[in-house]
């Protein structure tokens, strides 16, 4: 493929718009304008709900970003992981990975593998037992943390990085929430979740009640009256009901608690055929979890799959071993190729021996005598100008033993049902403070349900707002790009090369003064760098190298909670990180420094270098041919300068 059809072009074919003319004249090789050095932020970063600098522990893989002294890249690179996300072995392992959706390098082959160097990285950590910092203040402050889940832990974590002490009060015997209980263990294993949380308990001043809820054993008025602030990560724990005739059958049951009763290790096997309806990534890992505990053809009333469910008993373990592949059907009433499921989870399933039934919409649930659901009645549907247009006449019964809805998720308020905005969620502004009560803030699903790495953003974000609470101040904008951008005065500060003279604001038209690159503007606040703003042409087609996955076929299926993905090796993982191309700050290729015909772009020295900053401009020798605009990577360099 080489860099077949895209080499550089000003121009395509079909533009008949010149580019505006006040930017690109130049006269016999020169212009009026010099290069500038504009920071923007990444579109990997900006595509990450929790923020992660991607691009800034990218580099620190690649070698682009040198450690100090001894420390291995894995721990540095690590350090610089969990400055807005604690988990990174877990988050490697099932955040369906928006930053690779995002990535640049889409336009030259394919993404560059995040997940895989995440866990990668994240793994390392656990197995050397990096612990983090351990707060070397006392604010004074102690704020209580509702729910043990992703938000909370991660919120636990940002808070003592502040100095403010916690608690938390989990309703569940364990710490996780959705990451333990939700998720299967084969897609996080446990060790690894144990392994990440014991390290944010281990920061110290840290108190966790659990197996307490509040509402019933803790009031609102004794939250209010013990702590200073309130912060709320209580997740989705119910399933919301088919929004159907008949769906209050005892065999009718939602996917958190279907994936709660499994995760608990209570349910050992199925009966019949298994109905999904939806196709998120919940009903993935219902159906997915489903095959893999099979179904027994005789079972007694007290042990049928929704009496265990429901919390009513515990299957035998005996009794399961005389299990069988389980039929589990998907019924999703869009094309499933609208599913907002994971691919790789759905793929995954299909491969594993899930059926799917699209284009139905459910309509009813058909019972017996007794109440129990016998069949879930459908109607065919057709997708018409994105509406979904119901073939009348034409519906249909499907027998099932057991229908699991996984098409929704709310809260339960019960004991502080004011903070409910009325579906089963509660609000937040910019900065997730909720209007409900006074000092109150929130992250998570209960904002919306979306994904684990979402609810540690929100969470973020949720502990500034409760520091400047705390302080008395008014709550700030937050900026338009709202993630842990890189801080090239706090790079400089960590290699001791801060300069003597550091601008707050862009201050351009100097080559003089000690600044840590001349002419440097940071935009990263406002502005993403996308695909138009790089020079493609310089980057050669380099495979992705791809974690090792277990194909898992649907005969091999029952019984099988092997981890699918096996992480990269070191060697893997540095050429992986290789393949990022920087996008938005200087990627030292050295183009601007080869292809500048006046020799005005040079490397600064080794001991000035730092990430950001490898070149330097002797603006009285430029003449403005824009030539390393041109050429730069990266998208780093822009005329704009008189």
């Amino acid at each position: 493929m080489g860099n077949t059809g895209r080499t550089f072009r000003r121009y395509k074919g079909g533009d008949v718009e010149h580019v505006p003319w006040d930017e690109d004249v130049i006269q016999s090789g020169e212009s009026g304008y010099c290069p500038t050095y504009v920071h923007r932020s990444p579109p990997c970063q900006a595509s990450c709900p929790s923020g992660h600098d991607v691009r800034g522990w990218l580099s620190i893989v690649a070698g682009l970003d040198k450690s100090q002294g001894d420390v291995a890249w894995q721990e540095v690179a690590f350090r610089r992981m969990v400055v807005s996300n604690p988990f990174p072995a877990i988050m490697g392992r099932v955040c369906p990975a928006p930053c690779q959706d995002g990535c640049n390098r889409n336009e030259v082959e394919e993404h560059v593998g995040i997940n895989a160097i995440e866990q990668s990285v994240g793994d390392w950590a656990l197995e050397h037992k990096l612990a983090f910092e351990k707060p070397t203040t006392d604010s004074g402050k102690h704020i209580a943390i509702i729910g043990g889940g992703p938000a909370g832990l991660a919120a636990a974590y940002f808070l003592r990085q502040r100095g403010h002490r916690c608690t938390i009060i989990e309703s569940y015997h364990e710490l996780g929430g959705m990451m333990r209980f939700g998720i299967p263990a084969y897609r996080t294993p446990r060790e690894v979740l144990d392994g990440e949380i014991k390290r944010i308990l281990d920061m110290g001043g840290i108190d966790v009640r659990l197996s307490t809820r509040v509402g019933t054993d803790v009031t609102l008025e004794d939250l209010e009256r013990d702590f200073d602030c309130v912060f709320w990560g209580i997740g989705t724990q119910t399933g919301k009901p088919l929004p159907i005739p008949g769906a209050e059958a005892p065999n009718c049951v939602d996917g958190i608690s279907f994936l709660k009763a499994y995760n608990e290790n209570r349910l050992q096997h199925l009966t019949g055929r298994i109905l999904v309806v939806g196709a998120g990534d919940t009903a993935m890992d219902v159906a997915a979890v489903a095959r893999r505990i099979g179904h027994i053809e005789h079972v007694s009333e007290k042990d049928r799959p929704e009496s265990v469910i429901l919390g009513h008993t515990i299957h035998d373990v005996a009794e399961a071993a005389r299990r069988q592949g389980g039929e589990v059907w998907v019924v999703y009433r869009r094309p499933i190729d609208k599913a907002p499921a994971t691919k790789h989870e759905l793929e995954s399933c299909i491969r594993e021996g899930v059926e799917i039934h699209d284009r139905l919409a459910p309509v009813e649930v058909v019972r017996d005598g007794d109440g129990r659901a016998t069949a879930l009645k459908v109607c065919p549907v057709d997708l018409v100008d994105g509406e979904l247009i119901a073939r009348e006449g034409n519906e249909y019964n499907i027998e099932c033993d057991l229908i699991v809805g996984a098409t929704g998720q709310q809260g339960d308020f019960t004991g502080f049902e004011d903070l409910d905005n009325g579906w089963g969620l509660i609000n937040a502004d910019d900065n997730y403070q909720t209007s409900a009560r006074e000092g109150h803030f929130v992250g998570g699903d209960i904002i919306k349900p979306h994904l684990l790495t979402t609810a540690i953003g929100h969470a973020s974000i949720a502990v500034e707002g409760i520091d400047i609470y705390l302080r008395g101040e008014e709550q700030a904008k937050r900026p338009k790009v709202d993630v842990h951008h890189f801080n090239l005065l706090k790079e400089l500060q960590t290699h001791d090369l801060e300069p003597a003279d550091y601008p707050h604001e862009a201050s351009l038209g100097t080559d003089s003064s000690d600044w840590a690159v001349h002419n440097y503007e940071n935009r990263a606040s406002n502005e993403i760098v996308t695909h138009e703003k790089l020079f493609l042409g310089h980057f050669a087609h380099e495979p992705m190298n791809r974690r090792a996955e277990v194909e898992i076929g649907a005969d091999e299926v029952l019984g099988n909670f092997e981890e699918r993905f096996h992480g990269l090796s070191e060697e893997q993982t540095v050429t992986e990180a290789k393949r990022c191309m920087t996008c938005g700050l200087c990627n030292e290729c050295n183009n601007c420094v080869i292809y500048c015909p006046q020799q005005t772009v040079h490397r600064v020295k080794k001991d000035h270098h730092v990430s950001g900053r490898y070149v330097e401009t002797d603006y009285s020798g430029c003449v403005g041919c824009r030539i390393c605009a041109d050429v730069c990577p990266s998208g780093f360099i822009q005329m704009g300068m008189g």
